[in-house]
């Protein structure tokens, strides 16, 4: 199947798909925080082999299991309505365990702090960014702030790449980590992003309060930390000396090849809602 249809399918039904879970309430959003540990868990594993291509990390399956119980933990505040504090307390006992786990088994340190930094990396990037998303769930209006966020995200993310296409075939090489994407591209992702942050603010103006201004700087936020999260993953990529995070994903590649704009532009989001509309981001 063409690439180009592969992406058409994933835009038309997958993504469709995934913001439908968000409204499936019962079990307080279950569905939807399954979703995101899927995608953290599998995330995490992509990670993995793709640091391991150029350095010894701590045990997979120890990193993968401290990986998953990030994004658990805000399922479990959520439920029991306990302070989303708890999942950086997590978070942060994973890399104690970590770095206990090197320091107490460890018989040649030539590699450790590699080992214990880049297996750090991964709670961090697969673990810990994503639940931005998922704390989301604890607002009155939760649902449709994670899906103005997947809107906005997922159509900065379309249309650079359509601007690229369309526009960017003299204009590539301006980023060294991705020689491949351009200026057209770059701007095609702002463009995007501000009219979905737009398009959010006229149909929700009651949880998207303000004027207009509000909503482009909305926009130009969240469509920067997007761009910088695809480029970061290039970064990962071009390291290990791989085209794609993996194959699990049809015409995307790997699963943090589809997600890598979404975990840099999650804390973005859920910060700024704070920030511009007032959201009580750290009552909870």
């Amino acid at each position: 199947m063409p690439k180009l249809v592969q992406r058409l399918l994933i835009f038309f039904i997958g993504i469709p798909l995934v913001i439908g879970l968000v409204f499936l309430p019962f079990f307080h959003q279950l569905p939807f925080h399954i979703a995101v540990c899927v995608f953290s868990f599998i995330g995490a594993l992509e990670l993995y082999d793709m640091f391991s291509k150029n350095s010894p990390l701590l045990p997979k399956p120890l990193v993968a299991f401290l990986n998953l119980l990030i994004p658990v933990a805000v399922y479990v505040c959520v439920c029991l309505s306990l302070p989303l504090a708890i999942v950086t307390g997590v978070f942060v006992a994973g890399v104690c365990i970590l770095m206990a786990y090197n320091a107490l088994t460890a018989t040649s340190f030539e590699h450790s702090n590699t080992a214990v930094s880049l297996s750090v990396s991964i709670l961090l990037y697969t673990g810990y960014l994503i639940t931005f998303i998922s704390r989301m769930t604890v607002y009155e209006y939760g649902s449709f702030y994670i899906a103005a966020f997947l809107w906005m995200t997922f159509i900065c993310d379309s249309l650079a790449w359509l601007f690229g296409m369309l526009l960017g075939k003299n204009n590539r090489g301006v980023i060294a980590a991705s020689p491949n994407k351009s200026v057209a591209g770059f701007a095609g992702g702002y463009v995007g992003c501000i009219l979905a942050s737009l398009i959010a603010q006229k149909a929700l103006p009651h949880i998207f309060p303000g004027s207009l201004w509000k909503s482009v700087l909305f926009g130009i936020l969240v469509a920067s930390a997007a761009i910088v999260g695809d480029l970061a993953e290039s970064v990962f990529k071009r390291s290990a000396n791989v085209k794609d995070s993996g194959g699990i994903m049809p015409g995307r590649g790997g699963v943090l090849d589809s997600i890598d704009s979404l975990l840099f532009a999650a804390p973005v989001f859920y910060l700024s809602l704070g920030i511009l509309y007032g959201l009580p981001i750290f009552a909870r």
